[in-house]
C-alpha cells in the first residue's frame, strides 16, 4: 500500500500527521499550524479584552498558556477546523443531533477525524474502501465496509470524539487508482513499537469482539457479583464440613478416653446428610466418610492394643505370684517331712 500517503508518528505531532494523512500529502508543517494557533491566540485575547483590560477575567486570561497548541506539538480543534477551511472542508461532530437528525450511514461519508487525550488520527475512504490512517500504526489499515460501523462503536466507548469531514477532499493518486482496484490485507500493521505477537492478540480480541457482536468480552457488574457471591457461598459450606468433621473427632476421642468400643463411636458419630447409598453419594460425603471410617479403625486399634498390653502384664503378674506360692509350698513341705524323719 505504499501509494498511500501515511505520516508515522513523531514527538507529539499528531494533528499534522492527522491533517496530512487526511489530505494525503505533505499539506501542513508544524511552523504553519503553529501560525494558526497564535492566531486563535490574538483573537481570544481580544474577546476577552472588551471587559476591560483591568478586569479580574482579562488578568487571568492572559496569565494561563495558550489552549490551542502546547511545546509538544499538540494542537487543539480550533487549530485543525481552521486549517481544514481553507480547504474548503467543515467538520461535523459525529454523535450530535444535527448530524444524527441527517440520518446518513457512515459508509457513505468519506473520512473521520478522531480525538482522545490529545491524540489525533484519520479514517479515510480511498476509492471503495475504508483505510485506518493513524499515525501510530507502521502502515495503513483495511477496514471493511462491514466493520466500519462497529469501529467507530469502538472508538466511542473508549472515549474517542468523532468528527466527520464534510466537503470535497484534494484529488489524491490513490483515491484514483483504487477507484479501479481492490486490495488485499494479509498481515495488518502493528503499533509503532508493537511485536507481531502481540499484534495477532490485538487483532483476534477485535476479530472476535466483531463475530460475537460485542466490542469487549468482559464480563457485566451483575455476572461478577453473581460469581463472588457463589464463591463465598462454596467458602462458607467447606468451613462448615471442615467445623463438623473436627467436632466429629473431638467426641471419637471423648469417647476412646472413656473406654468405649470401636463399635459405639461409630453409632455416636452422625452420618453425613443424605442418602447411606455409596452410589449415590457425592464426592465429598465419600470422601468424609473414608476419613471417619480411617479414624475410627485407628482408635478401635489404639483401644485393642492398650487392652491387650493390660491384659498382657495382669497375667504376668498372676503368673509370678502363683510360681511364688508353688515355691513356698514345696519349701513347706520340703521341712516338715525334715522334721518327722
Amino acid at each position: 500500500m505504499e501509494v498511500i500517503f501515511h505520516e508515522k508518528q513523531e514527538g507529539s505531532l499528531c494533528a499534522q500527521h492527522c491533517l496530512n494523512n487526511l489530505l494525503q500529502g505533505e499539506y501542513f508543517s508544524p511552523v504553519e499550524l503553529s501560525s494558526i494557533a497564535m492566531q486563535l491566540d490574538e483573537e481570544e485575547r481580544m474577546r476577552m479584552a472588551e471587559g476591560g483590560l483591568t478586569s479580574e477575567e482579562y488578568r487571568t486570561f492572559v496569565q494561563q498558556p495558550s489552549g490551542n497548541m502546547d511545546d509538544s506539538g499538540f494542537f487543539s480543534i480550533q487549530v485543525i477546523s481552521d486549517a481544514l477551511r481553507v480547504w474548503g472542508l467543515e467538520l461535523i461532530l459525529f454523535n450530535s443531533p444535527e448530524y444524527r437528525n441527517r440520518g446518513i450511514d457512515p459508509i457513505n461519508e468519506r473520512a473521520f477525524i478522531s480525538n482522545y487525550k490529545e491524540h489525533w488520527f484519520t479514517v479515510r475512504k480511498l476509492g471503495k474502501q475504508w483505510f485506518n490512517l493513524n499515525s501510530l500504526l507502521t502502515g495503513p489499515e483495511l477496514i471493511s465496509d462491514t466493520y466500519l460501523a462497529l469501529f467507530l462503536a469502538q472508538l466511542q466507548q473508549e472515549g474517542y470524539s468523532i468528527f466527520v469531514v464534510k466537503g470535497d477532499l484534494p484529488d489524491c493518486e490513490a483515491d484514483q487508482l483504487l477507484q479501479m482496484v481492490q486490495v488485499e490485507q494479509v498481515h495488518r500493521p502493528r503499533l509503532i513499537g508493537e511485536d507481531a505477537a502481540t499484534r495477532d492478540q490485538r487483532v483476534q480480541k477485535n476479530e472476535l469482539g466483531v463475530e460475537g457482536g460485542q466490542l469487549y468480552e468482559a464480563p457485566s457488574m451483575q455476572d461478577e457479583d453473581e460469581e463472588n457471591l457463589q464463591k463465598a457461598l462454596a467458602l462458607s459450606r467447606q468451613q462448615v464440613e471442615m467445623e463438623d468433621e473436627e467436632a466429629d473427632l473431638r467426641r471419637a476421642i471423648q469417647l476412646s478416653m472413656q473406654g468405649g468400643h470401636a463399635c459405639e463411636l461409630s453409632s455416636s458419630i452422625p452420618q453425613s446428610s443424605g442418602t447411606n447409598d455409596p452410589e449415590s453419594m457425592t464426592s465429598d460425603e465419600l470422601r468424609r466418610r473414608r476419613q471417619q471410617q480411617l479414624k475410627l479403625e485407628q482408635l478401635g486399634s489404639d483401644s485393642l492394643t492398650e487392652t491387650t498390653n493390660a491384659l498382657t502384664a495382669d497375667s504376668d503378674a498372676g503368673l509370678s505370684e502363683a510360681a511364688t506360692n508353688i515355691s513356698l509350698n514345696t519349701s513347706g513341705q520340703s521341712t516338715k517331712l525334715a522334721e518327722e524323719k
